[in-house]
């Protein structure tokens, strides 16, 4: 590992060793992991991960949340989170992920203080500055702080520091909330986030491992690495077969490939 993101790590160590105790919003990706496993290492019993479970997130991403978390032995706590009960979140605004954000941040704010916990922390890297994120506002609003974004570390340097200290996930492919599968303005039923993570659940089985199935309707845009796509184009109908057992009627692959936040691209747009 280079010597930059060796000096970001000690900065991230020093930051949180100052919190003097900490509750960790923990999703079970890379950046959450890492930051839970230095915060335990820092604070030992000072530390708490709490993972935020709801209808946004398939239950095989929480189950492998729970088994990084027994592998490294964090204190995990899980709670229940109701983004569906929201009218502002189900019809999905350009604004959609601050309502969610809030009431997590405001259910983790709740538990911190009942627990004596002088801070909640976050995942959020310096990648997320350039990205449409209105999270981060409600982060703001409820004191949230963002280690890894405070030491400066980037994705990359994330996955190699995690590769350092020997992390199981350091490799996993990003994940997101299934809410950003939709274009803004398509509402979300409880329906269709089962649909969503059912077909990327059958992708994965294919043997693909960085994509998204963005959802318009009844077609399904799938969107997968450019490094992958020749090999996606070669099971097609495999592809189409699972898409349609899903419950989508139509599949088409995007030529752009994977990328972040793609259905954000539509603000700009505008």
């Amino acid at each position: 590992m280079g010597s930059d993101p060796a000096r970001k790590y000690d900065r991230l160590r020093s930051r949180v060793e100052n919190l003097g105790s900490v509750l960790v919003a923990y999703s079970g990706g890379v950046d959450s992991t890492l930051l839970a496993f230095t915060a335990h290492a820092v604070l030992g019993d000072a530390c708490l991960a709490v993972l935020a479970r709801s209808d946004t997130h398939p239950e095989s991403e929480a189950s492998c949340a729970r088994q990084v978390a027994s592998q490294l032995g964090f204190h995990l706590l899980e709670v229940e989170t109701h983004e569906l009960t929201d009218s502002h979140f189900r019809e999905n605004s350009p604004e959609r992920c601050y309502h969610c954000k809030a009431e997590m941040f405001g259910m983790l704010r709740t538990v911190a203080d009942a627990r004596g916990l002088a801070a909640v922390a976050d995942g959020s890297i310096a990648d997320d500055l350039s990205e449409h994120r209105p999270g981060r506002r409600a982060a703001q609003e409820f004191g949230v702080v963002s280690p890894l974004l405070d030491a400066g570390l980037h994705k990359q340097e994330v996955r190699q520091v995690a590769e350092m200290l020997g992390l199981p996930n350091w490799d996993k492919p990003s994940m997101t909330c299934l809410a950003t599968r939709f274009p803004y303005g398509q509402e979300i039923t409880e329906e269709q986030l089962v649909r969503v993570g059912t077909a990327e659940e059958r992708l994965r089985n294919l043997g693909l491992k960085q994509f998204r199935v963005r959802s318009h309707g009844d077609l399904a845009r799938v969107e997968v690495e450019p490094e992958e796509m020749t090999y996606a184009f070669e099971i097609r109908d495999a592809i189409a077969r699972a898409m349609r057992e899903s419950g989508f009627a139509y599949a088409a692959q995007d030529l752009e490939g994977y990328r972040s936040g793609s259905c954000d691209e539509a603000l700009s747009a505008g």
